[in-house]
């Protein structure tokens, strides 16, 4: 069984290692269409969920109705 993302189940590290391991920037932008969606830097778009703000579905939910993405 997977280990449980949300915030009340991890630290702050373990936050900034799934952000960073999910959005795959060690391979370089051209991976990435966080810019060209006009996100800006992906990290800052989950920094709310590493801040122990917000949680990742939550930030993904606001991001597709931006872009009026179901």
């Amino acid at each position: 069984m997977a280990k449980s993302l949300l915030i009340k189940d991890t630290t702050r590290e373990e936050r900034e290692e799934i952000v960073r391991r999910s959005l795959n920037c060690a391979s370089g932008c051209e991976n990435c269409s966080g810019c060209a969606l006009g996100v800006g830097d992906p990290y800052d778009a989950f920094q709310p969920y590493i801040d122990g703000k917000m949680e990742i579905e939550e930030i993904n939910r606001r991001f597709r109705a931006s872009y009026g993405i179901h």
